[in-house]
């Protein structure tokens, strides 16, 4: 199963106010594993980012002045989707810009349904947790995800985290080392998260040797004795 993490960042809030894509990013999962490969590009949106979209994403329209425009770049985006389950957050934002984008285009490519599956993951987090905050933060928080870099909105960095946290929201990938930490707990569900390589070296195995064995031995005697006899590790007593 081939599934694509996107996201977006945009100059504005609202596509009636024509608002447009100014940066794409996306991961892709094989099999519900990190494969490495992704789509990230920025785009010139060919009008003024709004201050506020500015304070969110950082992105300006000096650094974008450069940047292709999104006719230029939709064949290959749609190219690296085409045929995968799209997961977006909040999707009917995201998939609302893109569809507003290609509806600009002369060349008719559809809309982004006609070429891919869409979840949504916000539906699934307020069906997993209702009555939560479900933002991205706050799903990063619940699964121990890391999202310290995330000081300004960035659409490849998101794409990333996202990922992450759907894995561990839908049950996949998660940390399996026992801390002792879920117990204290006071969120549902919470659990550890990281990235494991797909080729791992076999775990060595180191064998006690004789003089190690002896000093164990020893150690169980000295705890026989002050248990009056009670240590059940030692070959030579039954369990009572």
């Amino acid at each position: 199963m081939r599934q694509i993490v996107l996201d977006t960042e945009t100059t504005g809030l609202e596509t009636s106010q024509d608002h447009r894509i100014i940066e794409i990013g996306c991961v892709e999962l094989l099999n519900r594993k990190l494969t490495g490969n992704h789509y990230h590009q920025y785009i010139n949106p060919q009008r003024e980012v709004d201050e506020g979209a500015f304070q969110v994403h950082g992105i300006s329209d000096e650094f974008l002045a450069d940047k292709p425009v999104f006719e230029k770049v939709a064949g290959e985006f749609l190219e690296f989707v085409r045929g995968a389950e799209l997961v977006i957050h909040n999707a009917p934002f995201d998939v609302g810009f893109l569809n507003h984008e290609f509806g600009k285009l002369a060349e008719t490519f559809g809309k982004l349904e006609d070429h891919c599956n869409i979840v949504d993951s916000l539906v699934l987090a307020r069906q997993k947790h209702p009555g939560q905050k479900n933002n991205l933060d706050a799903l990063c928080k619940r699964y121990t995800v890391d999202n310290s870099q995330r000081d300004l909105h960035g659409a490849l960095l998101d794409a990333e985290i996202l990922a992450d946290v759907y894995l561990a929201m839908t049950g996949g990938q998660v940390d399996l080392m026992f801390s002792g930490r879920a117990s204290d707990s006071s969120e549902p569900g919470d659990s550890g998260i990281r990235r494991l390589a797909a080729e791992r070296p076999r775990l060595q195995v180191i064998r006690a040797g004789s003089e190690e064995l002896d000093r164990h031995q020893q150690k169980l005697a000295e705890i026989s004795k002050a248990s009056d006899n009670k240590c059940l590790w030692l070959n030579d007593i039954a369990p009572q």
